[in-house]
């Protein structure tokens, strides 16, 4: 057999970066929960239809066959691709079981997705992603906009990373915005807008002129609103400063602002408006969300989301929602490429238990069994060696502790093999240090 290779975009961690990983699935599930977003875990596939409406390309989508198709049975699996996104699986999870749901229905879900884009740094081919969602039936109030930061920043806070920066837009300023300006195709100057940072303001003027019909003096008044940025709800008087008149812009304006001072209310500084930022999907109909890690900006948002009005529909019934999504394989990814995580020891083993000859291997199974019976993570040594070899082993392993059963009549010791320190201790009795537990994430 040939020496395998890596896959590109497919990561695989290391047991110490797993347990990272880990310690940060443990952190975000708790603050979700917190909240009151229930678990759900919905299947790897969808049909192809359902994942292509949201404007997707085909080429971002792994399609699911078989090695053998039934040759009497439909044409294929074609029909079926990998989920790119939670969104989708969501949508269609609500309208099968809109009966059995009560609303507004507050769900998180932690799952791997697939997506098939050019893997770069942060950016991932198979990646964890970790999302929350408030659905309501018919209407959604808009106070659950403002609740969505709150979350993002309790569990993004509650990490072991560099602070963030979440900023917020409303689509709905945009769109007010590109009408009163007389433009007759928001959703194109939308698109382009979204491309600033790629392309720059001579770019968007001229995508803005080719795909919205844009005037110089309309595209430079769409620059001059994507270029307003505040911590605060003065926000509002800058965009009105430029002139522009518009009912659907009033509303914008008053939904952001409502998000920005509930933000500010719970965390000064975790929200800035920015009206650059347009979240280029087409299904988002109120306020956008991009989070940035400060010292990571060049590497885009790790978690974004927003409110949309028309993704789950059933006849004359719709369910509107507002969700947001943690990229955590990006986010993580991006800190493993610097060395800015790290984890005490690469193995959960706080204690080895020695084995002073295989013939009395049983009684360091008991003490093990003792030690874990109180929480404390226990492995008995793989051999009877000398005991300075077992000592060797937990060193190379960076488990901390190791037990000595007592011999003939004499008191079991542990020895902190860090310090040197050994004393007596019994295994229904002795508890370590707190912090040497479990792994330390830092």
């Amino acid at each position: 057999m040939s020496k395998p290779t890596p896959i590109s975009g497919f990561p695989e961690w290391t047991p110490a970066q797993r347990m990272i990983e880990q310690y940060v699935l443990d952190r975000i599930r708790s603050t979700f929960e917190l909240y009151g977003f229930a678990p759900l875990e919905t299947r790897a596939v969808e049909p192809l239809d359902q994942l292509l409406r949201k404007g997707e390309t085909s080429k971002e989508v792994y399609v699911i066959r078989r090695l053998q198709g039934d040759a009497e049975g439909p044409a294929g699996d074609d029909s079926l691709g990998l989920h790119f996104d939670l969104t989708v699986p969501f949508a269609r999870y609500v309208l099968e079981n809109a009966g059995k749901l009560n609303f507004p229905f507050r769900r998180y879900q932690i799952q791997k997705v697939w997506r098939g884009e050019r893997p770069q740094e942060g950016r991932y081919r198979e990646f964890l992603q970790a999302d929350i969602d408030i659905v309501d039936r018919d209407t959604l109030a808009p106070h659950h906009e403002a609740e969505m930061p709150l979350v993002i920043g309790d569990a993004l806070r509650s990490l072991p990373i560099p602070p963030v920066r979440i900023q917020v837009n409303n689509r709905k300023i945009c769109e007010g915005f590109y009408r009163g300006l007389g433009l007759t195709d928001p959703e194109a100057a939308l698109r382009a807008v979204d491309k600033l940072d790629k392309i720059g303001p001579a770019g968007v003027t001229e995508l803005l002129a080719a795909t919205a019909g844009a005037s110089e003096a309309q595209a430079k008044a769409c620059l001059a609103l994507a270029e307003i940025s505040a911590p605060d709800a003065s926000f509002a008087d800058a965009v009105r400063a430029l002139g522009v008149s518009d009912p659907l812009l009033d509303e914008g304006i008053a939904e952001l602002t409502t998000v920005v001072e509930t933000a500010a209310a719970h965390s000064p500084g975790l929200c800035v408006a920015d009206l650059r930022i347009a979240r280029g999907l087409d299904y988002y109909t109120g306020t956008v969300y991009e989070t940035q890690m400060i010292g990571y900006e060049r590497f885009g948002s790790v978690c974004s989301g927003g409110r949309y009005d028309n993704l789950a529909s059933a006849g004359n019934v719709r369910f509107p929602g507002v969700g947001i999504s943690i990229g955590v394989t990006r986010l993580l990814g991006l800190l493993f490429g610097t060395g800015a995580l790290s984890v005490s020891r690469e193995v959960p083993t706080c204690v080895l238990v020695a084995v002073t000859n295989e013939e009395l291997r049983a009684v360091s199974n008991r003490v093990a069994e003792a030690l874990r019976s109180r929480g404390i993570p226990t492995e008995v040594s793989p051999s009877a060696t000398k005991f300075g070899k077992q000592i060797r082993y937990a060193e190379r392993r960076g488990i901390p502790y190791v037990w000595f059963p007592g011999a003939d009549g004499a008191p079991d010791e542990v020895k902190d093999i860090r310090s040197g320190e050994q004393l007596v201790a019994a295994p229904g009795e002795w508890t370590p240090p707190h912090p040497d537990l479990k792994p330390l994430i830092g």
